[in-house]
């Protein structure tokens, strides 16, 4: 593994060229869905759907800790309101995510909005894993262009151009 990239190191005479981005849960297994990739898959959907539900199980104690402790109806209105904004945010942002890159900048100011949306983005994940590894899409785009990119650079010429015919 090279220290640098996290990517294997290339040995010596193999092609060069790029290497695709491991993805969380998945490594490179996403790019020919292979290694337990099905296995993968079906692994992350059932775990983020359990964490899900025993973030929600949490969730349900804090409410009836709100009642127990009688702090009044808009309290309560006010605090679960606020989880259900905050999952749906974090729920778009992710699934988002998954598509494109996004700003770090931005990223930093909702981290707090995303903690607490925290059920949402489980379920962005859970939602994504149905129909491939979260973030394979933008993944796959991006080495597709390095790997298209790269053919054009290390692509020979044929001939020599100084004997090519001229129109005129």
């Amino acid at each position: 593994m090279s220290d640098e990239t996290g990517t294997p190191g290339t040995p010596a005479g193999s092609p060069g060229g790029p290497r695709p981005e491991p993805l969380r849960f998945f490594g490179t297994s996403w790019v020919d869905h292979d290694h337990g990739y099905a296995a993968r898959r079906a692994g992350v959907a059932a775990g983020s759907l359990a964490a899900a539900a025993v973030s929600c199980l949490i969730l349900n104690f804090a409410y009836e800790g709100i009642q127990i402790a009688d702090s009044g109806a808009f309290v309560t209105v006010l605090v679960v309101v606020m989880f259900a904004i905050c999952s749906a945010l974090a729920f778009r942002n992710t699934w988002e995510g998954f598509g494109k890159r996004h700003d770090p900048q931005r990223q930093a100011t909702l981290r707090g909005l995303l903690a607490i949306g925290f059920v949402g983005s489980l379920l962005a994940y859970f939602f994504r894993s149905l129909s491939e590894a979260p973030g394979e899409k933008l993944h796959r785009e991006e080495y597709d262009r390095a790997r298209e990119e790269y053919a054009r650079r290390t692509s020979r010429r044929t001939g020599n151009p100084s004997k090519k015919k001229r129109r005129g």
